[in-house]
């Protein structure tokens, strides 16, 4: 599949290359039994009272009233003088039509040619009445490059500006469904494959290196299966398989480079709104799994980054619920004994997602965290190949019957240690699932219940001993120095490194400024400003040699906006204080 080095894919998309998949014509059967109210334009209403010999069989009402012998044929019907403001397929159909401009809804969903009568574009001209939901028809023509369209018909949602930093004023789900469309209606929106491969890789070049909770070779087994399915298997697959798909291109959308950042905007909207809708139908508040718990979590990540986090938290409330519910914050030795070696990797990787995600939303919003009751410990999860390099198609690890000599891992044995990303991605792992245990524990309570931090010089001291112990005992790779060279050359571990050096300076920043009078604590003026200091520069960094992530990711924007908040306030609350201690 393609990647952004890829000489395939070009530095950024037009508005023109974007266009799914027609849906089904199978679903016109559907969209042709909504509700009829457009008839009444196509007929006119029948008299209010009709006498006796209307009734009659004999005679039937001719269009000014008069009843006509049986035997002789009754007039035509006089066409009426009112025009008709739907559109042309709507009216041929007798559907509703919501005479949305460009195209109306219904065609949308058909994916059929809307087109409207000339009286009716004078009519709705004059009007100048703007519609509720408009959509955009995109060509479906291929461009002048390689890359095909990922996207047509994108909704138009005008965005309303929040007073409140991070608090969306929309639906975090845009609705584009009927009741009764199912599993069908979301299939009938899937992007083509050479599209979806496309937002694939970037979702997995852009997002997995810094949540990498998915298991490759697992999710492209999947991935390839569903794609080799017919239309009516497809609308048999899993649900939830599906709802992970729509939002890893809603993810993959976010980071490609268009020069319209709103037409950007809507096209990951509407797939995020795909992802919901078919975890909806795979009733995930009910029914759980793995790529469900995986799916909500990158789905708060989105709504993060779609400025609506006050949204996120709500969703993550029932995402932890869910992770408790399926067991994933126990030990899996314990609550899946029989489970294979790659599920339970999988478990471990996925609580630590949740967790991580809980953890720092937490301290962003200063709210209680939830990820607080588990036995899972960091140290689990080994640098063992137990599993890792296994595509899952044999989950419970169950002998099979007769072994077949053309299996691909008796072909090709898979390898017998960890490739070097997957060891660097455990190391991440590990280090930053110590950071939130710390964290959670000593700063996400305290802080969402409005108290100081530490309760003695002697605590705060200790605290601040243990962060730096884990600063210390960080893996080599990830003390390197962060260059323009080495971001070129190790783009993945680059970004783990900055995420990192992001949450642990701004967390220490917050330790360091804490303060308790009455029990002798004080601020920690120069080494606040040091650390706040260093959680700047990592998003600096980021922003100079990752500028498309700096521009997505809205925890890394919203930590750096807070950092700026407290160097300005320590300035100005201990400005002598500053000029003494900076003059030495």
């Amino acid at each position: 599949m393609a990647t952004s080095a890829d000489a395939a894919q070009p530095a950024a998309l037009s508005a023109a290359d974007l266009a799914p998949q027609p849906m089904p014509h199978a679903m016109d059967e559907h969209h042709h039994h909504q509700d009829h109210q457009d008839q009444e334009h196509h007929h006119p209403p029948p008299p209010s009272t009709a006498s006796a010999a209307d009734l009659t069989p004999t005679a039937s009402p001719s269009a000014d009233g008069h009843p006509h012998p049986a035997d002789h044929p009754p007039r035509k019907k006089q066409k009426r003088n009112k025009p008709t403001l739907s559109c042309d397929c709507c009216v041929e159909r007798k559907t509703k039509c919501d005479r949305g401009r460009p195209h109306c809804l219904a065609c949308i969903k058909r994916q059929s040619e809307c087109r409207y009568s000339e009286v009716a574009n004078l009519i709705a001209s004059a009007e100048g009445c703007p519609r509720p939901q408009q959509y955009r028809s995109q060509s479906t023509s291929s461009t002048s490059s390689s890359v095909h369209q990922l996207l047509s018909n994108v909704p138009y949602t005008k965005h309303t500006p929040s007073l409140v930093f991070g608090l969306g004023s929309e639906h975090p789900f845009s609705n584009y469904w009927t009741m009764r469309g199912g599993l069908q209606e979301v299939i009938g929106v899937l992007p083509r494959r050479e599209q979806a491969d496309i937002l694939v890789a970037k979702y997995f070049e852009a997002v997995d290196p810094v949540y990498p909770m998915i298991h490759r070779p697992k999710f492209d087994a999947d991935y390839e299966r569903f794609w080799s399915l017919s239309h009516e298997d497809k609308c048999q697959a899993d649900s939830a398989l599906l709802g992970l798909h729509f939002v890893v291109y809603a993810m993959g959308t976010q980071f490609i480079q268009m020069p319209d950042l709103q037409e950007r905007a809507q096209i990951a909207e509407f797939y995020v709104s795909a992802a919901h809708q078919a975890l909806r139908i795979s009733g995930y508040l009910s029914r759980i799994s793995l790529r469900t718990i995986q799916a909500m979590v990158l789905i708060n990540y989105f709504l993060m980054n779609n400025n609506h986090a006050s949204d996120a938290w709500s969703f993550g409330g029932v995402l932890m619920r869910q992770a408790y519910a399926m067991g994933l914050n126990r030990d899996p030795e314990l609550i899946v004994p029989r489970a294979s070696a790659l599920e339970k990797q999988q478990r471990r990787k996925v609580w630590q997602a949740v967790l991580f995600q809980d953890t720092f939303l937490t301290v962003l919003l200063k709210l209680p965290p939830t990820a607080t009751i588990s036995d899972v410990h960091v140290d689990s999860l080994t640098d063992e190949p137990e599993g890792e390099h296994d595509n899952g198609s044999n989950p419970r690890n169950t002998p099979e019957v007769l072994p077949n000599p053309m299996r691909i891992s008796n072909i090709a044995p898979p390898p017998t240690s960890l490739l070097p990303h997957e060891l660097a991605d455990r190391n991440y792992i590990r280090t930053m699932w110590r950071l939130a245990n710390l964290v959670q524990r000593n700063i996400c309570i305290p802080r969402s219940l409005s108290r100081p931090l530490t309760n003695s010089p002697r605590e705060k001291s200790n605290l601040l001993t243990s962060f730096r112990s884990l600063h210390a005992n960080l893996p080599p790779n990830m003390a390197q120095e962060i260059t323009e060279e080495f971001v070129a050359a190790n783009q993945r571990l680059a970004k783990q490194m900055l995420f990192f050096r992001s949450n642990y300076h701004h967390c220490v920043m917050l330790l360091l400024a804490d303060e308790n009078e009455p029990c002798g604590v004080k601020c920690d003026v120069r080494g606040a400003l040091e650390s706040a200091r260093l959680a700047i520069r990592a998003f600096v960094d980021l922003w100079e040699y990752l500028r498309v992530d700096a521009g997505v990711w809205w925890v890394f924007q919203h930590r750096a906006f807070e950092e700026a908040v407290w160097t300005s306030s320590l300035k100005l609350g201990s400005e002598d204080c500053l000029t003494n201690t900076f003059s030495s």
